[in-house]
């Protein structure tokens, strides 16, 4: 293609722009003196206007021609063509065209120049090699086929809307984007694949991927057509990795003007009010762009976590926000405390709260069920694989909701602080878990604590709720000594953790048994099994030969049994005058002893035997002094 240095447009004395070339014109046998010879039409485009020739004009144009026939004034000297896109630029080529000066067509004027072709209808019917086929062979050969040219020229035609849609430009470059995007994700695979003639590629220097090199270029497109061209890779077949990078660097790139405030900017002004509506509908779009929703979702929680805080703070409609937390839910495990530090947002928030705590209940909820849909969605599954699921403390779930128990824990001290947060809003987190879902309870203890300590004004009932989520058999030893002596514990708190503690000291002494001390009764039974099972029938005389047998054996175990409550008493006696001494606490101890006698009477008086402190009887003597006979002989 000749290309030549065109003329300048200069205005005339008389104020009309008329055509000076300059003085060196490539492929020109002769200069081109319009000076020499007067215009016949003037072509108005918006504020310029163009002292032009009608016989050029007409010999390229179909517009034009069409127009000067259907005027009524034959001696027509001006013509409006303020509707050609791309304004007097645009024309300006065009008209130089139409004049045989070889243009330069550019990525930068290609669309441009396509659709003021065909508004002006400079078609192969008028001339051959008309402007339209000029710039059809340029997007074929060099736009088409190039994903980043086909980005630009994308990026031109959001301004020469609607005649770029009417001759499906913009429909022809999204599916160009496409095509070529899966052709080079494929062709990546291969090169992959292909161990015989592996990538050369300089050290430390990652190749790039067609997420790198051409997703990044994306951000320049508005939202309608960044829409489209998304929704056209993804039916092609693009991976969801890529799509995710893709929409990740699109929404940092469209939201960073948005998200960082002005401070001088006043809020609730309009200016506010119109920064916020810009970041709900980029928000809102790019919800709708993401990958299908998964456990194992490509999209980074922190991403998913930026999201949900715009669409918050701009007041996103509910289904989008839904649908946010949905997402965090399905990958809780990922998050770490900055991902679910959700700000409230400042125009609904009424009791002026740090945190929006209601988002992350419901992300929690969705989270903890997630093994019910599970069990719809895979009813089909393997006995054996459902069995691994939550039971096994190895199992990929158990572990998960560990990691989310600790999360939540952790998210419960730290909005613990906020002065403002209603005990109706962090109870109902506190108690959120099942009991399973902690080994140990001195997270949770801590951050109840931090509430309390913030909060001492709370009702006595919301306390004692709140403590109640509590499990005492699951505190630490120093969460347990600090939980005893905390004055900001309801009084039942404080016995629940003495009389806990006493059992685990106790059980430590008697061989470190993790089980109550009454659990050991029925263990020391021995194992009874009838003597006449599958030998036939019996006599009277064997039968009851047999319950003499089992009825000794039973009142030697009760002789057996008083004789360890006697010295589980002692044991009693000597721990409770040892944490009498030493322990702070002494009223609460005193009445929780007073309490356990109580409990051990009423459980002697139960199975029928003497309260601690009575003396045996006749028959147990002689039961004690014969066993020992027995053992000596």
């Amino acid at each position: 293609m000749g290309v030549v240095t065109v003329g300048e447009l200069k205005t005339s004395i008389s104020g009309k722009r008329s055509f000076r070339p300059s003085s060196t014109i490539r492929h020109a046998a002769t200069e081109w003196p319009i000076s020499d010879v007067s215009s016949d039409v003037t072509i108005e485009i918006g504020a310029s206007s163009f002292a032009l020739h009608k016989f050029p004009l007409v010999s390229r144009s179909g517009r034009i021609r069409r127009l000067l026939i259907e005027a009524k004034d034959a001696t027509i000297s001006r013509m409006n063509l303020s509707l050609i896109p791309g304004g007097p630029e645009a024309f300006e080529l065009a008209a130089k065209f139409c004049y045989g000066i070889n243009i330069e067509i550019t990525l930068s004027n290609v669309a441009m120049l396509r659709c003021a072709a065909h508004f002006l209808e400079m078609t192969e019917e008028f001339v051959q090699k008309n402007l339209e086929a000029r710039t059809e062979a340029y997007l074929k050969d060099t736009v088409l086929p190039n994903i980043s040219n086909s980005i630009t020229v994308l990026h031109r035609c959001e301004c020469l809307s609607p005649v770029s849609e009417e001759i499906n430009l913009v429909n022809r470059l999204i599916n160009a984007i496409a095509n070529n995007a899966c052709k080079e994700q494929l062709a990546s695979g291969l090169l992959k694949l292909d161990h015989n003639f592996p990538i050369k590629t300089m050290p430390n220097i990652e190749p790039e991927t067609p997420s790198d090199w051409w997703g990044k270029s994306l951000s320049v497109l508005n939202l309608e057509f960044f829409q489209r061209v998304l929704t056209a890779v993804k039916s092609k077949g693009l991976k969801q990795d890529m799509i995710s990078k893709i929409l990740i660097n699109y929404t940092h790139t469209s939201l960073q003007g948005l998200v960082i405030r002005d401070p001088h900017i006043v809020r609730g002004s309009l200016l506010d009010m119109e920064l916020q509506k810009k970041q709900r509908v980029i928000v809102e779009a790019m919800v709708s762009l993401l990958p299908t929703q998964s456990r194992r979702s490509s999209v980074p929680m922190a991403f998913l976590s930026s999201l949900l805080k715009t669409a918050i703070a701009s007041s996103a409609s509910t289904s989008c926000r839904s649908d946010l937390e949905r997402r965090i839910g399905l990958q809780l495990d990922q998050a770490i405390l900055e991902d679910i530090l959700i700000p409230a947002n400042s125009y609904d928030n009424n009791h002026g709260t740090m945190y929006d705590t209601e988002s992350i209940l419901r992300i929690f909820s969705i989270f903890l069920n997630l093994d019910e849909d599970d069990d719809e969605d895979n009813r089909m599954r393997d006995e054996s694989e459902m069995a691994y699921d939550f039971d096994s403390p190895g199992s990929p779930k158990q572990s998960s909701i560990l990691k989310v128990s600790k999360l939540l824990d952790t998210y419960l001290a730290e909005i613990a602080l906020d002065t403002n947060l209603l005990p109706s809003k962090f109870i109902p987190l506190a108690e959120l878990l099942p009991d399973h879902a902690r080994i140990i309870s001195d997270g949770l203890y801590r951050a109840v604590d931090i509430f309390l300590k913030v909060h001492p004004n709370i009702k006595d009932s919301e306390r004692y709720r709140l403590c109640k989520t509590i499990d005492c058999q699951k505190l630490s030893q120093e969460a347990c000594s600090h939980a005893a002596q905390n004055e900001r514990l309801p009084v039942q708190m404080a016995v629940q953790v003495l009389y806990f503690e006493q059992i685990r000291l106790r059980n430590a002494m008697n061989g470190g048994h993790n089980q109550f001390f009454f659990g050991t009764i029925n263990s020391q039974f021995p194992q009874r099994s009838s003597s006449g099972a599958g030998s036939g029938a019996i006599s009277p005389r064997d039968n009851y030969a047999s319950v003499r047998r089992e009825n000794r054996e039973l009142k030697l175990e009760v002789a057996r049994m008083r004789m360890r409550l006697t010295d589980l008493e002692k044991d009693h006696v000597s721990m409770k005058q040892e944490l009498v001494r030493s322990h702070p606490a002494n009223k609460i101890f005193k009445s929780f002893t007073k309490k356990l006698s109580k409990q051990l009477n009423s459980l002697f008086r139960i199975n029928n035997l003497k309260p601690i402190g009575s003396k045996p009887n006749a028959e147990s003597r002689f039961l004690f002094q014969r066993r020992r006979r027995h053992s000596i002989s």
